[in-house]
């Protein structure tokens, strides 16, 4: 089975690592490309270094109506049996050019829904009739979590149409003997300038503003201490925000302990120079960077986490939910503040549940659903 993935693009945020995870650990007989309409960041280089076809449409926006007729021909070209779209642009030209291209078999995840909120934009009138229209263009959607099919379910998508398919993570990738994973932390540390010594809070996520970071920056400032022993903040990621953080570290005179490392393709390494992992995002469809601080072995505040709210309590018995504000979490961090605990904890039963051969099996048994294996 020859299958597509297109996504809207390929920087490394939740949706688009995810995009890698699945194409890593998809069924042998199912053979994937990729499509990033535009910016193929550092997912597509790693999806390059693993073999994977990745295409760049080199779309210019929104209304760059010429990358449909270029994305059909490249569907007929590749002799694709199913497509499988990500993320809202990529859902409205991918669905439409499939189907123009004669391809049937069409998919979508929803990686990013709320009921008044698509990707972090305001849900208007025009935005949710351009999604169910596009939505009826294919076979299936797949919802990342309950959350996000229950807001399918609210717009109208019938139920027969929506597959429940958790996100998941590659749990070995975070867990090391406890020898290597000191020497990756020192590494690491020292790459980012952090103090071997040091206690570290660290966030993961794209710069933007439904992650609200500027929470733990106010955190930040409320925690400071004596000069040599006051905590780090390290923030995995990259966006459109990264300046206005800069100047609001500053002005609360943190900058100096604030850590920006951009857009990395080595998370679970980084996050080995964490002590704790914080996540004040309200805005959570999954709640990724929740999941893989918990495989490190990292104590995890947060504020949203559909994928915990669907477990049981002692799935994650080192995470705790925090209002998401300044003052909230300076008191929840302030509770672990030096806190070593002798080394990272062992993985709870939570990041077994969403582990991503479970997630990719369950996504392959509805490809061969929908593309029956030729006789």
């Amino acid at each position: 089975m020859r299958v597509l993935h297109i996504v809207t693009g390929l920087a490394s945020g939740g949706a688009e690592r995810q995009l890698l995870l699945t194409v890593r650990n998809l069924p042998a007989h199912q053979h994937c490309e990729v499509v990033a309409l535009t910016n193929p960041g550092t997912v597509a280089a790693a999806l390059r270094a693993e073999g994977v076809t990745v295409h760049d449409l080199a779309m210019r926006g929104n209304r760059d109506l010429g990358a449909l007729p270029r994305l059909v021909r490249l569907i007929r070209a590749g002799g694709f049996d199913l497509v499988h779209t990500h993320l809202y642009r990529a859902g409205l030209y991918g669905r439409l050019a499939a189907r123009l291209a004669g391809v049937r078999a069409v998919v979508a995840t929803e990686h990013s829904l709320h009921p008044g909120v698509i990707e972090g934009r305001p849900v208007t009138a025009g935005v949710k009739g351009l999604y169910l229209a596009a939505e009826r263009l294919g076979r299936s959607t797949v919802a990342v979590s309950r959350q996000v099919e229950r807001t399918l379910h609210d717009w109208g998508v019938p139920p027969g149409r929506v597959e429940l398919i958790p996100n998941g993570i590659d749990a070995a990738r975070y867990s090391w003997p406890p020898a290597r994973r000191a020497g990756i932390r020192d590494r690491v540390r020292a790459e980012l300038g952090l103090p071997q010594d040091g206690w570290v809070i660290g966030a993961v996520g794209r710069l933007v503003p439904g992650k609200r970071f500027d929470v733990l920056l106010d955190a930040l400032r409320e925690l400071d201490g004596p000069a040599g022993t006051r905590p780090w903040l390290v923030v995995i990621g990259d966006g459109p925000e990264r300046a206005a953080l800069e100047r609001r570290a500053e002005r609360l005179g943190v900058r100096a302990r604030l850590v920006l490392t951009g857009e990395r393709d080595d998370v679970p390494e980084l996050l080995t120079a964490l002590d704790v992992l914080a996540a004040p995002s309200t805005e959570e469809t999954f709640g990724l960077g929740v999941l893989e601080g918990l495989a490190a072995g990292l104590p995890v505040r947060y504020s949203a986490c559909p994928a915990l709210e669907e477990l049981p309590a002692d799935a994650a018995p080192g995470a705790r939910r925090v209002p998401s504000d300044a003052r909230s979490y300076a008191a929840a961090l302030s509770d672990l503040y030096g806190w070593r605990g002798g080394g990272p904890a062992a993985q709870p039963p939570a990041v077994a549940r969403y582990d991503i051969a479970r997630a990719a099996a369950c996504l392959g048994a509805l490809y061969d659903r929908l593309v029956p294996a030729r006789r």
